[in-house]
């Protein structure tokens, strides 16, 4: 059962940038859980936070597989990454952009985490209304 961070717990950003690449080939199942949580942030400012996909872990796709709603405060979210339609995705990492507007400092300032948990097999079985009863 496949379980990390795309991003780790307590970090910084002021900026855009990526997580590191995170190898899923491996995983049993193609679906996971992905948890955002913010733990700080500064008034005025917004977090957009998309997961791209990769063959190869050099080369990424232009576009993310999924991504969180942009978001302004604290809070935790959940998002279901569902590969199971891209057997080529290997590797998958989180890219952020941040931006800040209104009075004061115009460096934007969050403090998060993303988490990824493989969802098991037996629990998509249920939830598709397959499971032995």
């Amino acid at each position: 059962m496949l379980q990390a961070f795309l991003v780790p717990e307590k970090t910084v950003v002021n900026a855009r940038g990526d997580g590191a690449a995170l190898d899923v080939g491996a995983a049993e199942g193609r679906v996971f859980l992905l948890t955002l949580a913010i733990t700080g942030i500064i008034e005025q400012e917004s977090l957009d936070v998309g997961i791209f996909g990769s063959a190869d872990g050099a080369m990424w796709d232009a576009k993310p597989v999924t991504a969180f709603p942009q978001k302004f405060y604290r809070e935790e979210a959940p998002l279901l990454l569902n590969l199971t339609s891209r057997p080529e995705v290997r590797f998958i990492r989180a890219h952020w952009e941040v931006n800040r507007w209104g009075r004061g400092a115009d460096t934007p300032m969050f403090e998060f985490s993303v988490t990824l948990r493989e969802v098991p097999q037996e629990i998509l079985a249920e939830a598709a209304g397959r499971a032995p009863r």
